[in-house]
């Protein structure tokens, strides 16, 4: 049973299958236009979001970076153009959102900085204490059982490792709530639906991010699953959020 509301929103609601598979199938149909809805919905904001995010991983200094629902590689590559790690292992349950994201990263001369998986977040395929850093960015949404995804990111950190989530949610201002909610259940939806031929996919950004339990709750969550030294940072008015914990230090 599912704990959490957001682990039960799925992008299809008529399909029989869970919600892991649904996502899977929803990434593999829009992958080809992922990152021109990307920059659209978000009006090019989501890169600045991303870079923000990223710096909180500079005083670490991490080699090795585990990048979790990598997608097209965008966190990717933008981490390794920031930190320089000597390696970055992405993985993604989209065999499709991979392949273009490989196909930026080979753009790039970036293959042997850059690996990127068909994995699942939820059963991570490397041992104990394998990366100094673990990011994510819009994924953590699309877990199906978002305690076990959190641990098993918190099982791969190495003692005094850190993880980065960047997530959306919901802004506290009175007067910017009513435009993005206009935003979130009318343009985003029909945009989505435009560009993509896919309204299911941007009906579901609208119902995950509505559900998902952030702020203050997340870090409980976080803490739940281990981490210490939580802490957030709102951006843009709230309606994204960077999310830090680290694994203690042995």
């Amino acid at each position: 049973m599912a704990k959490f509301t957001h682990d039960t929103i799925v992008p299809f609601d008529q399909s029989k299958q869970g919600k892991k598979e649904q996502v899977e199938a929803m990434f593999d149909q829009i992958a080809g236009r992922y990152d021109l809805l990307n920059r659209f919905l978000s009006i090019g904001i989501d890169k600045g979001w991303r870079k923000k995010a990223i710096r909180q991983l500079k005083d670490i200094q991490p080699k090795r970076i585990l990048d979790v629902a990598t997608g097209t590689a965008d966190v990717a590559i933008m981490t390794q153009k920031i930190l320089q790690p000597e390696k970055i292992t992405g993985i993604d349950i989209s065999e499709q959102m991979l392949a273009v994201g490989r196909q930026k990263v080979a753009k790039l001369g970036l293959n042997q900085q850059i690996e990127l998986l068909k994995g699942d977040s939820e059963a991570i395929n490397f041992p104990d204490n394998s990366f100094d850093a673990v990011t994510v960015a819009f994924g953590v949404r699309n877990f199906e059982d978002l305690d076990k995804g959190l641990s098993e990111m918190y099982r791969v950190l190495k003692p005094g490792g850190r993880a980065i989530i960047l997530e959306f949610s919901k802004p506290k201002q009175v007067a910017f709530k009513g435009l993005y909610n206009l935003y979130l259940n009318v343009v985003a939806p029909k945009a989505g639906q435009w560009l993509s031929k896919n309204k299911d996919a941007y009906q579901y950004l609208n119902n995950s991010v509505k559900a998902f339990p952030e702020g203050e709750t997340f870090l409980h969550i976080l803490q739940q699953a281990g981490f210490s030294d939580t802490r957030l940072k709102r951006l843009t008015l709230g309606i994204c959020t960077i999310y830090c914990g680290n694994k203690k230090a042995s």
